[in-house]
């Protein structure tokens, strides 16, 4: 994986520009992720390349979207820690806060963090829409991320109340999210936010595409966003 890692680095023209030791450490992460997925699921990624690729160096393309040096993250359904880890290997000076709803995934985030040696970063367990209503989180970062599968309208309302103005929310797709963006405008609106690019990428290694929507925070999100999440479902914005 380091191998992989390392010369992917070099392809996404990142490899001057992260510590010498963050391929090391990816790999590391990628094989505790490994060893824990056997017991908890994780991912359904469980091949050492594809590990490499389709965790690691996706997450790294980040890199080519955004500053990240200095700023403040969090990583709004975080799961198994992406993209939020990988970035914050990549890019130390970064403060990152993994969130997510289950309290196992949060306990094994939280130890990896210990055993990688990664400072200011924590996860925190709490549902999204709970945590966006919260004033110690809520419009307090630079930066939000989300790695989902959900419909990007959806990811918006949970994602963009944690930014603060003159920030981004980074949302993670694929490169046939056409539709599915023309159909968020009006929320990206509603909720304060702008949309600013769409940036396409290949992660090395392979001949998988991938998307990171960029929306620009223009304003404060209204106090009743997110609501609850049953309603988020039921009506979209």
């Amino acid at each position: 994986m380091e191998r992989l890692i390392r010369t992917g680095l070099a392809d996404l023209d990142q490899a001057a520009h992260t510590p010498e030791n963050a391929p090391a450490l990816l790999s590391q992460y990628g094989e505790l992720l490994l060893q824990k997925n056997q017991v908890m699921n994780l991912t359904a990624i469980t091949d050492p390349h594809d590990v490499a690729t389709l965790h690691m160096l996706d997450c790294a393309a980040l890199l080519n979207c955004v500053e990240l040096n200095g700023k403040t993250l969090i990583d709004v359904g975080t799961g198994a820690g992406f993209p939020g880890v990988p970035l914050k290997i990549l890019v130390p000076s970064l403060e990152v806060t993994l969130l997510d709803s289950l309290n196992k995934r949060v306990d094994w985030l939280n130890e990896t963090v210990r055993i990688l040696k990664l400072e200011q970063v924590q996860a925190i367990h709490c549902r999204a829409e709970e945590a966006g209503q919260d004033l110690a989180l809520r419009e307090q970062f630079d930066l939000a991320a989300a790695r989902a599968v959900a419909d990007l309208r959806l990811l918006c309302e949970l994602c963009l109340p944690f930014v603060s103005v003159g920030g981004h929310f980074l949302a993670m797709k694929g490169t046939d999210s056409d539709q599915e963006l023309n159909s968020a405008l009006s929320a990206v609106q509603t909720l304060g936010g702008r949309l600013e690019r769409c940036y396409d990428y290949t992660i090395p290694h392979t001949n998988v595409t991938h998307r990171v929507i960029l929306i620009k925070k223009i304003a404060p999100t209204q106090k009743k966003y997110p609501r609850r999440w049953a309603k988020i479902q039921k009506t979209p914005l």
